[in-house]
């Protein structure tokens, strides 16, 4: 049997534990990515890792590099000191 590719807002709301508007609002906000298909949205299967907090996006990748080099220049020595205890 094939493993659906897409989930209707109802059954990720589901999912989730969630309202069917949460599941909008979160999508409007760009927190979940769905396709538009007539009226209604599919959200595609392999977004669920990161629906979930399984994975991370791309932006939230470069999100983290940024701030990992802003500490590191604004507090190697800091860092470097307490490396050394």
């Amino acid at each position: 049997m094939k493993q659906k590719e897409y989930f209707t807002t109802s059954e990720l709301a589901k999912i989730l534990g969630i309202s069917r508007i949460a599941v909008f609002k979160k999508i409007k906000a760009g927190q979940i990515k769905a396709k538009k298909i007539g009226r209604n949205f599919a959200i595609p299967r392999k977004e669920f890792d990161v629906i979930l907090g399984q994975s991370l996006t791309l932006d939230q990748k470069k999100e983290i590099d940024a701030g990992v080099k802003k500490v590191i220049k604004e507090y190697s020595r800091t860092l470097e000191l307490l490396g050394n205890e």
